[in-house]
């Protein structure tokens, strides 16, 4: 049963609204973040800061169960609000933070056990940078645990599309990060260890925020009871034990590499690692804002039935996320070295191939958000998350046989761009398949106008690349040039008629013209 014109009306406008808020969240996490790494490479130095990438990595490791809830948490919060089953979703809600109360004790056993092993005995630690690395590994696990403890009343406020909430709260913390970069430079003990305790600490505050804000605000946050929901309980685990898979890949791909890196390599490579996955967080926060807003939704549009919408939404949501993603990968590929030595004054060694393939990685892999809240809508993910995450797994035994036969560590990155093309692939015919979506009106729709507008967008920046001479001028000049070509080419080529002038309708009215 279709939903009305006016209901698809008011929906596009709560997405450009929320999608407007999430920039403006966007924007200000993204000027922390760079200034903030800054601060704190420069603070650390090199080695520190890889040790607290690889060291948080087996903690993030561990915490896989929790990223894998989070998706179910909302997937279930968003039908039952499709369907309006106000009783339902209090039991969502509730069930929710008790699994992500029996799991935080798991992980607390885990780590405290078999992590610290694995940390005390096979990692690539400098001797005298030991204890540190432990404090470390003590605080990401208390940041892991606030963290998840946060997740059910996160799905709440993103479920309920209540992003002014949800980009304020994310100001707070940005700013709380902010205040740590300028504390760290003041450290009473290790600088390392300090920092440490300070993002643990901003952990515990973001969790309590949230936790008080969903309590004040959502009736099925304001009464929290022991009482088990076995149902609820079993389809809820039902659900995720599959996305656990799915999670664990995502880790494996970017933690679970860096440890294998660590192994062969110094905590230096480490920390080339993390700029370049930092700034490809940065850049993905540019799709993954858009797709907050826009993934409630394409749930809700699936339990209510109205399927042709649905398919609609994807194919806008995969072209903006892609053309999103290319206005900032295009210019930061080509001008990688200038642009990481202008940010970060020491440039690790590696750090610019790395940054290069990651984010090639991350535009190849900018609209599988979509796809996956496609078909995580449809609740049969059990062969789809089998299949993709056995694929997933060869990334790091093939990494590891590189690096036995001798080769470099971005060889890790070349595998897994293969692996990710592949995986794509595979997203998008089991999509299709599952919600009746015809797999040539996919290519066609989407996957042909994505890559024409990639090589439209590509060639005259690399072009300026080539001929003007090195300098900060010419880069300035490459930047601007791709970003005034990527966003020509994806106004006029990658959007349809009508979706052009839904574009500008929504500009006009964020400006009040017209």
């Amino acid at each position: 049963m279709p939903i009305s014109n006016s209901k698809n009306i008011l929906s596009n406008k709560r997405i450009a609204k929320n999608t407007f808020l999430l920039y403006f969240r966007m924007l200000l996490l993204l000027c922390v973040n760079l200034y903030t790494s800054r601060v704190v490479l420069n603070q650390l130095g090199v080695d520190d800061y890889g040790i607290y990438n690889v060291v948080g990595g087996i903690v993030a490791i561990l915490s896989f169960l929790n990223s894998a809830m989070a998706s179910g948490t909302q997937r279930f919060l968003n039908v039952e609000m499709g369907r309006n089953d106000e009783n339902a979703l209090k039991k969502v809600f509730l069930t929710s933070l008790q699994i992500h109360l029996f799991i935080a004790i798991i992980i607390i056993l885990i780590a405290e056990t078999i992590g610290l092993w694995f940390l005390r005995t096979q990692m690539n630690i400098p001797l005298e940078r030991g204890v540190a690395a432990g404090w470390v590994y003590q605080f990401s696990i208390l940041s892991a645990l606030f963290g998840m403890l946060a997740v059910p009343f996160n799905a709440v406020i993103i479920s309920h599309e209540r992003m002014s909430a949800f980009a304020y709260i994310s100001i707070i913390e940005a700013i709380l990060k902010l205040l740590i970069a300028f504390l760290i430079v003041w450290s009473p003990f290790d600088k390392l260890i300090f920092y440490a305790s300070l993002v643990s600490l901003v952990g515990l505050i973001n969790c309590f925020i949230y936790g008080l804000y969903c309590a004040r605000h959502f009736e099925e946050c304001k009464q929290l009871t022991l009482h088990i929901d076995i149902p609820t309980m079993k389809q809820m685990l039902s659900f995720s034990v599959w996305t656990v898979f799915g999670s664990l890949g995502y880790i494996l791909h970017t933690q679970g590499i860096a440890i294998v890196i660590n192994i062969f390599f110094t905590v230096a490579v480490n920390a080339a690692q993390g700029i370049a996955n930092q700034v490809s967080g940065v850049v993905s926060m540019f799709t993954s804002n858009f797709l907050m807003a826009l993934n409630p939704q394409i749930v809700k549009l699936y339990a209510v039935g109205d399927y042709e919408n649905m398919y609609l939404l994807i194919f806008r949501g995969c072209k903006i996320a892609f053309c999103l993603m290319s206005i900032f990968v295009i210019p930061l590929i080509l001008e990688a070295p200038l642009i990481l030595q202008i940010w970060l004054g020491i440039v690790p060694e590696y750090a610019v191939v790395f940054l290069r393939l990651v984010l090639i990685i991350a535009l190849v892999n900018s609209f599988s958000g979509i796809l996956s809240t496609a078909k995580g809508a449809t609740g049969n993910i059990k062969t789809y998350q089998i299949t993709l995450t056995t694929i997933g797994a060869f990334h790091i035994p093939l990494a590891w046989l590189a690096f036995k036969l001798g080769a470099g560590p971005e060889y890790a990155m070349y595998i897994y761009l293969i692996i990710v093309i592949i995986l794509q692939i595979f997203r998008v015919f089991f999509v299709c398949k599952d919600v009746g979506l015809p797999f040539e009106r996919f290519t066609k729709e989407v996957l042909l106008v994505c890559l024409y507008t990639f090589i439209l967008s590509v060639v005259v920046p690399s072009a300026l690349h080539l001929w003007l001479p090195t300098s900060y001028v010419s880069s300035a000049i490459v930047v601007f040039v791709s970003i005034i070509t990527t966003a020509c080419t994806a106004f006029f080529v990658a959007l349809s008629k009508a979706e052009r002038g839904v574009l500008i309708n929504t500009i006009k009215n964020r400006i009040n013209i017209g």
